[in-house]
This record gives C-alpha cells, sequence and structure tokens, in this order.
C-alpha cells in the first residue's frame, strides 16, 4: 500500500494568533518576542521580506524593520489554540503525530480508497481556518521529509500535492538547505563542496557522503532520494516530568538539600529542553522524617530555563520546609506542559542566556548529561 503522508503547519501561528485579538495587526509588520536583549520567537512575513528572521535579537530585527510592532507573545493563548486545532485534526483523522505547537503528520495511508487523501486533507485544512481562524498550510506526499518540505515551499496558506511519481523533479532543485536534517554547518560543508542542490547532492555515492558527513551521510542521502521510512507516532500530551530523592540518611543540611534541588532542576531543565517542552506549573515536595509528605505549587510563566525554574523551586522548598524536623526526601515536579517548537523561553530570556543554555546542552549532548553544570548543583 502506498503511503500517503500529510504534514500540516500553521502559519506564522504567534503572530496569527495575535491578529485573531488584534484585527490592527493584519498585514502589518508584526515581530513576537521579548525585550531589547531578547530574539524573535515568530515574526509576520511583512517582516521577512526585510530578512527578520526567527531567534534574530530583536535589536537586529528593529534595525532591519523599524515599522515593526514589537509584541511580548502569549503563550498560554498560543498553547489553548494549538489544543483547539488538534482536536479538530484528531477528530477527523485516524493517526495524528504532533511535531510542535503549530506542525502536525497525518497519516491518511489507504483512505485514498474510500475518499480521496487530497480532498480531505484540504477539507480537514478549511475545518481549522473555519473553526479557529488561523491560516495553515499542507503539503501530502508519501513520507514525512518530502511533505514537510512541500509544506515550505507552498506557504503561506499552501495546498500541494507531491505523487510517488513527481517526488525528484520536485526535489532536485531545491537547495541542500531544505531538507529538514541539513543545519547551518552541514550546509556550509557541503557548499564548500559544490553541493547546493538536493539533486547533486543525490547523485553523490552514498559511501563518498558517510566519509564526509559520518553516520548521518547514508541517512542524508536517502533523504535527496525522497525515501524516509519514518513512521507517523501517535500524539498524547505528556502531563509532567518530575524527579524525587530519598536519602540514604534524614538530614537538616538545608544547603546540601538545596544543591540537590538545583542539580535536580538542571537535569529536568535538560530533558524539557531536548524534548521542546515549556512549563506552565512547579510543584516542590517534602518528606520529613515522621513520614509526613508536604507539597507547594505556584503557576509560573512558560519556561525551560534553569536559572528562572531554580528561582522559584528554592521559594517553594523555603514556603514547604515549615518544620525543624529532619528530611527524608526531596522532589520537584513540572507540570501544565506545552509542547513548543522552541527550546527557551524566547519571551523573557536574552540572547547571551539562550546562547548560554545551547551551548550547556550542545556539550551535554556530545559527552553526558554531567559533563557540565552549575556549580551549585555540584556541591551535594
Amino acid at each position: 500500500m502506498e503511503r500517503a503522508i500529510v504534514h500540516m503547519d500553521l502559519d506564522t501561528f504567534f503572530v496569527s494568533c495575535e491578529r485573531l485579538k488584534n484585527s490592527e495587526l493584519e498585514k502589518k509588520p508584526v515581530i513576537i518576542g521579548g525585550g531589547d536583549r531578547g530574539v524573535v520567537a515568530s515574526c509576520s512575513y511583512e517582516t521577512r521580506f526585510f530578512g527578520v528572521r526567527s531567534a534574530m535579537p530583536i535589536k537586529m530585527a528593529l534595525r532591519l524593520c523599524p515599522e515593526a510592532k514589537v509584541i511580548k507573545g502569549d503563550m498560554e493563548m498560543y498553547s489553548n489554540m494549538s489544543h483547539m486545532v488538534t482536536e479538530i485534526i484528531q477528530e477527523k483523522v485516524p493517526v495524528v503525530e504532533k511535531a510542535s505547537i503549530d506542525e502536525f503528520y497525518l497519516d491518511l495511508s489507504g483512505m485514498d480508497k474510500f475518499f480521496g487523501c487530497y480532498k480531505w486533507t484540504y477539507e480537514i485544512a478549511e475545518s481549522v481556518q473555519k473553526n479557529t481562524g488561523l491560516p495553515i498550510s499542507f503539503a501530502l506526499s508519501a513520507n514525512k521529509t518530502v511533505s514537510k518540505i512541500g509544506t515550505g515551499e507552498s506557504k503561506p496558506t499552501g495546498r500541494l500535492e507531491v505523487k510517488q511519481s513527481d517526488i525528484q523533479p520536485f526535489l532536485n532543485p531545491l537547495s541542500v538547505k531544505k531538507i529538514p536534517m541539513v543545519g547551518d554547518v552541514t550546509f556550509q560543508l557541503l557548499s564548500r563542496l559544490g553541493i547546493r542542490t538536493i539533486q547533486t547532492l543525490s547523485e553523490m555515492p552514498v559511501d563518498v557522503l558517510g566519509q564526509l558527513i559520518g553516520k548521518n551521510g547514508n541517512e542524508l542521502w536517502k533523504k535527496a532520494h525522497g525515501i524516509d521510512e519514518t513512521p507517523v507516532v501517535p500524539y498524547s500530551e505528556r502531563k509532567s516530568i518530575s524527579t524525587e530523592d530519598t536519602f540514604a540518611q534524614d538530614t537538616i543540611d538545608i544547603q546540601g538539600i538545596k544543591s540537590i534541588l538545583s542539580g535536580m532542576v538542571e537535569k529536568l531543565c535538560y530533558q524539557l529542553r531536548a524534548e521542546k517542552w515549556l512549563v506552565s506549573v512547579v510543584v516542590v515536595k517534602l518528606r520529613y522524617s515522621n513520614f509526613d509528605t508536604e507539597t507547594k505549587q505556584c503557576r509560573i510563566p512558560y519556561t525551560s530555563a534553569d536559572h528562572t525554574l531554580l528561582r522559584y523551586v528554592l521559594e517553594l522548598f523555603k514556603k514547604v520546609y515549615t518544620r525543624r524536623m529532619r528530611i527524608r526526601l526531596v522532589g520537584v515536579k513540572f507540570t501544565g506542559l506545552v509542547h513548543g517548537c522552541h527550546q527557551m523561553d524566547l519571551f523573557e530570556d536574552t540572547e547571551e542566556l539562550i546562547s548560554l543554555y545551547q551551548t550547556m546542552d550542545k556539550i551535554k549532548n556530545r559527552f553526558g548529561t554531567s559533563s557540565v553544570g552549575r556549580a551549585s548543583g555540584l556541591l551535594k
């Protein structure tokens, strides 16, 4: 059976949500992001015309497009709108994968026998737009890679089908940077070798690509040929992420406990960013030596930054530890998660902080989670 995989992407999602709140923003340059030292979380097509891009420093974006209106952003609203879109799609499709807050994969394989896959997808997109007011693009093809590239090429409000026989002609003239797994470093390497289009890349011997790029060479060669067997994984919302530590001996060493909490927060935050989650509720758990257990929680602006979450954790610990008794267990739990496309809270954090966390995460990815960390978490 020929696969039918759809990629759906909400066009400039954050900006579109803000335009639903304020119609005066229609067709005007809009930037979603933090203050002067923050970065661009999202931007309208009107600002992209001037060269503004996501993750660009706000100051640079305003130099390129001084007329742009900068809005801090409302992650809670975006999360609610994303849930609304998810529910609409899930009602109509047997297998849905939510890849991010504004991005979905649909597996419609076999449905062409009953109701043409393109027609089915078109009606889903129209239903999303009618019921939420949000513009959405899609591409239908034989696998995730081609459909995702197709969506990018068809935006805004794209409606595209790339049939099996058309895959290679569709891919060939495109830049190798259009392939999802090709980042800036790989693109620069390929460019220096004169490999700038997918056609040139597809003509490279697979073993030569392996020597140039390493273990990803074979996978890159497959994608250049429009081959991708990655399945659509059914979506399920993660509710929370947590950890706790039961001490070998009950303790009253508060400084040591704070150090343990710091280490817990750092490890959980690394996991949050790796899985692209943002947190809105922090919970601290404490168990005394007599087994009495208490918890405290608070709601916060969405974030996955260690320094922000650690501040709330320590404040909650101070509130929950009300007895002069030895402690048997401490724990931290993050709930109220949204699965977004940003690894950091781009509305609050500066360019320098985001770069710091990205660098630390890269080191941990390469050398292990214990390879680098906060000094405060190493004092236990």
